[in-house]
């Protein structure tokens, strides 16, 4: 592996792992960087995919006592409607992905129609603030099987490049009345099986071309994108507890800007 190969990787997963559960979009920034820094790696697209692993990695090691009590615990009721709740809320953008995978790639992957999400999303999450009033669900654990459908539902949404698929989530969770803290919480949960979904899914289709050389490429962009979410996540939580997304939506909306305007 080459040296300026070596940066991009460590760039780029810097980039996913700070981006990936703030709500302004982690493959619009993935995008965008490897534009400005002109990653042209053989594999590229699929290293892109392949290191949102290590940022789900981040949230399992986070939550791994709790994901993990509930595992053993399947039985428990709590546990059950816990997972009930992850598995109506993965479907949605997981059969609406299926069908429109190649789609997406072809048509939406690029920096303008990135630009025009994010300021787009930020626009909402403006909106969205402003008539949303804290909501009355105030633990993952209470969260309704109407609410999780509906977060999934949300979740389609953040299949066009640039919307955010955390930011989907937490929004659409605030608009269903889920507290700040829970539908972030929600968020982190649901990432876990739709980003593996999607991982190992081009992975698989792509296994072809994928060689011994990539090893390194790969290996450092996970692991760059593991540490700089597991900051993320627990900065997060305790962004939340205090503070609304306004700020988040600011900087969607100027970034969007100066994105258009160098690309268009």
């Amino acid at each position: 592996m080459t040296l300026i190969f070596f940066i991009q990787a460590v760039i780029l997963g810097v980039i996913e792992g700070l981006t990936e559960f703030l709500p302004i979009s982690s493959t619009g920034h993935l995008i965008i960087g490897a534009h400005l820094i002109n990653a042209n790696h053989p594999n590229i697209e699929v290293f892109e995919i392949f290191i949102q692993l290590g940022a789900i990695l981040a949230i399992i090691y986070e939550y791994r006592t709790q994901l993990l009590n509930k595992t053993l615990h399947l039985s428990d009721q709590k546990s059950k409607t816990f997972f009930s709740n992850i598995f109506l809320a993965f479907l949605p953008a997981a059969i609406v992905g299926l069908a429109f995978h190649d789609v997406i790639k072809i048509f939406l992957f690029n920096p303008i129609v990135v630009s025009c999400a994010l300021i787009t999303g930020g626009i909402l999450i403006l909106l969205i603030e402003k008539k949303t009033n804290i909501g009355s669900t105030k633990t993952v654990d209470n969260i309704s099987y109407k609410q999780s459908l509906g977060i999934g539902l949300f979740q389609c949404l953040a299949l066009i490049p640039g919307t955010s698929r955390s930011g989907a989530t937490i929004m659409g969770g605030l608009l269903l009345q889920l507290d700040r803290k829970t539908a972030t919480e929600f968020s982190f949960f649901l990432a876990i099986p739709i980003m593996f979904a999607a991982s190992f899914y081009d992975l698989f289709k792509n296994l072809h071309s994928l060689s011994s050389d990539d090893f390194w490429f790969f290996l450092i962009g996970f692991s760059t994108a593991f540490i700089s979410a597991l900051i993320v996540v627990r900065f997060l939580i305790k962004f939340v507890a205090h503070n609304d997304f306004k700020i988040f939506a600011y900087y969607r909306i100027l970034i969007g800007i100066i994105f258009l305007i160098l690309f268009y």
